[in-house]
């Protein structure tokens, strides 16, 4: 079998190091150390600060790097830049002061559409010289989305996970073995009809493609894994997080740091220093210093969980007033909700961005 040349995102290393291998990575961690991360309940801090600050948080600020402090897509999208963040502010209070559960509901529905996407966005990078564009491609779609949803699925029927994905109760869930059968039916047709398929591509084409099939396997089971088998705080948060944050990360530097290289980019201070010449560790550090301030702030205003990590913030008070509580919450969730909805365009060439 031949292997032709491969459609690498940057380069066949950093492709695997920062966008392929992290899902594989944290499957190896829960492996060699059980003990560690196949915890059932609970999370320590250190890893709680790694997870969701570092890598979960910050990821959601690393979009700034290609649109605010992009002087250039800035100027061309100005109304939806300012637009998004505003409807999702007002669009979140109206929700939270109507009800606070459905405000997390909806919340975690749309992280849970943007999780999914990213793979499916992904998939469709690396499947961009692909000779097959028919039947082929629609069962790449078809395992793409089932290795996502099916573990999203088994989520709300086993109503037996010992993890939310922001708090209690904000997925509805209803067991029903007959429905978690026919979904696990399907599940297994559907990654058998691919590898099916794959295999056929081999031996007509004499090809295959490396980062598309790495791709698909490590999505598939990270999820399987994170959420269907373990059912651990840990376990879900590390697969979930890591899996999503760090290849996202990668993607915005990849991207911003070659159009620097090859366009004139009228941009911030902060976008110049970024994608200069030893520019990575000042991108990474301000997007974790962003992510720390944020968390700094819902830790002193709302949950008072993590004070020993954010004591910078011990000054401030503990909202307890209703009527400010519900316009605080909303607040402190646009940089979250904005980055869900943003993402739905910025990759996408009609936007110019």
């Amino acid at each position: 079998m031949m292997v032709n040349k491969q459609p690498w995102l940057h380069s066949a290393w950093n492709d695997w190091i920062f966008i392929l291998f992290p899902p594989f990575a944290c499957l190896l961690l829960i492996i060699f150390f059980p003990t560690e991360f196949q915890q059932a309940e609970g999370m320590p801090i250190a890893y709680w600060l790694i997870l969701v600050v570092f890598i979960d948080v910050s990821h959601v600020y690393s979009t700034l790097y290609r649109t605010y402090f992009n002087r250039n897509n800035l100027t061309q999208n100005r109304f939806l830049l300012f637009v998004i963040p505003l409807a999702c502010y007002l669009l979140g209070v109206f929700i939270y002061n109507v009800d606070d559960l459905w405000f997390w509901r909806i919340l975690a529905y749309l992280a849970v559409y943007h999780f999914i996407r990213q793979q499916y966005g992904f998939m469709k990078l690396y499947k961009r010289q692909d000779v097959n564009k028919n039947w082929s491609s629609w069962i790449d779609t078809i395992t793409i989305y089932t290795a996502t949803l099916y573990p999203i699925i088994f989520w709300h029927l086993d109503g037996n996970r010992n993890f939310n994905w922001f708090i209690d109760g904000d997925f509805i869930r209803f067991q029903n073995g007959n429905l978690l059968s026919m979904a696990s039916t399907i599940y297994v047709v559907i990654v058998a009809l691919y590898l099916f398929k794959e295999f056929y591509h081999c031996y007509k084409q004499r090809n295959v493609n490396i980062p598309k099939n790495l791709l698909i396997l490590g999505t598939g089971l990270s999820w399987y894994f994170g959420i269907v088998h373990f059912n651990g705080d840990l376990t879900f948060t590390l697969l979930n997080v890591v899996s999503h944050g760090i290849p996202y990360m990668a993607l915005i530097w990849f991207f911003e740091k070659k159009r620097k290289e090859n366009v004139q980019v009228n941009s911030a201070k902060l976008y110049k220093i970024a994608f200069g010449k030893y520019g990575l560790l000042f991108f990474i550090s301000a997007i974790i210093l962003f992510a720390y301030l944020e968390e700094g702030l819902w830790d002193s205003l709302i949950w008072n969980e993590h004070q020993q990590i954010f004591k910078p913030f011990s000054f401030l008070p503990s909202i307890s007033n209703n009527s400010l509580f519900n316009v605080i919450v909303p607040l402190l969730v646009v940089p979250q909700a904005t980055h869900y909805v943003l993402d739905g365009f910025i990759w996408k060439k009609k936007y110019n961005f």
